[in-house]
């Protein structure tokens, strides 16, 4: 192959590189924004997602070629959790996806990035988890958290910082009396820390679903969630801020698609377990059972395009969905996460926005 490659004259590697330079002009390999790209008169806007619950909704759309009929192609990227997602946002790796309430608000902050929709509540679904055997479980308090300040104090948690799994432990902490300083805190991704606990590292161990469900299966047990400790943490519905102002129409055409799973997700619910569970197999590559699908589908309540638009409202003062950021942010800049100056910024909430979905619901007929 050497001898070949070097006996090309000048002339044909100037051929060559012309051929080359020609076919991609004319398959089109150009992009038409800063995120989504062009193929013929059909858009690809680039999803990015978590093996989570709110990413079955695009997925679900994607298999039933919604995303067609809408007259776009949605591209799922896949990212382990929030904080890289965000970090890919400067290259513009993707121009909407979903990601929790903490990953959100940095992505405010550095990135101008809108908040467009809520994806579920998860709530329910982020956990403190210790194993059976741990002394914790002898303590059962008011709020149905187990475990007290003495039984924590100087322990190992295993969590993924800076997101809602992380915001659910510090207030789990603070609900027993500790700060976050009085643990000893582990990063590490969601698998990652599945398995470090599973091989004995670690005192207790911060998950959300499905990888929750990896651990009740192991035996471990729930010592409180971010409902028992009144730590609500939706999941966004997020947008790159170039994408959107460039390609609205893009934008609430996604929302379209994204929708549709919605309300087939509150009408069927349970029913979409083993549809469920062959998209986490599939896409997200993790294996439950078909009844800890069902259980994640009550685990994560959704709500539809009417509902959100009432989440949003701000017409008699703070929407309820800036209420739950502001007190997300004012939280972590308490726990010395932002500072006051970037928690100000956020109270502003000029990061999210419902023109988008306003134009959904006009397109619907919806008030």
């Amino acid at each position: 192959m050497k001898s070949n490659w070097s006996g090309l004259t000048k002339k044909a590697m100037v051929s060559l590189a012309s051929i080359l330079i020609l076919s991609m002009m004319l398959l089109g390999c150009g992009n038409t924004s800063t995120g989504g790209s062009a193929s013929g008169n059909i858009a690809t806007i680039k999803v990015s997602h978590q093996p989570e619950f709110e990413s079955f909704m695009t997925y679900d759309g994607i298999q039933k070629k919604l995303d067609q009929k809408a007259g776009i192609k949605l591209e799922l990227v896949y990212f382990d959790s929030g904080m890289p997602q965000i970090s890919a946002l400067p290259g513009h790796a993707w121009d909407v996806g979903a990601t929790g309430c903490v990953p959100m608000l940095m992505a405010a902050l550095r990135y101008n990035s809108y908040l467009i929709a809520v994806g579920d509540d998860e709530s329910l679904a982020n956990t403190v988890m210790a194993r059976a055997d741990n002394p914790i479980f002898q303590t059962k308090n008011a709020n149905g958290t187990y475990g007290n300040a003495d039984e924590l104090r100087g322990k190992n948690m295993l969590v993924t910082t800076v997101s809602g799994g992380h915001y659910t432990l510090v207030k789990y902490l603070q609900s027993i009396g500790l700060k976050e300083s009085d643990v000893k805190i582990s990063n590490m991704e969601q698998a990652q820390a599945v398995a470090a606990y599973d091989s004995g590292k670690g005192d207790a161990v911060t998950l959300w679903a499905p990888f929750n469900y990896t651990g009740l299966n192991k035996g471990w047990k729930i010592a409180a969630s971010g409902q028992d400790v009144n730590a609500r943490t939706p999941i966004l519905v997020l947008a790159d801020k170039t994408f959107a102002d460039e390609h609205p129409d893009q934008v609430v055409k996604f929302l379209d698609v994204y929708f549709q799973g919605i309300d087939r997700m509150k009408s069927e619910n349970t029913q979409l377990a083993g549809e469920y569970q062959e998209f986490l197999k599939s896409w997200g590559g993790m294996d439950i059972s078909k009844e800890d699908a069902a259980l994640d589908i009550k685990n994560h309540p959704v709500f539809n395009l009417k509902e959100q638009l009432a989440l949003f409202d701000n017409s008699k003062g703070k929407s309820q969905i800036a209420t739950w950021m502001n007190n997300v942010a004012d939280f972590f800049t308490q726990n010395g996460k932002f500072t006051e100056q970037e928690n100000q910024t956020l109270q502003k909430d000029e990061y999210i926005t419902d023109k988008f979905l306003k134009q959904l619901a006009e397109q619907k007929g919806i008030k």
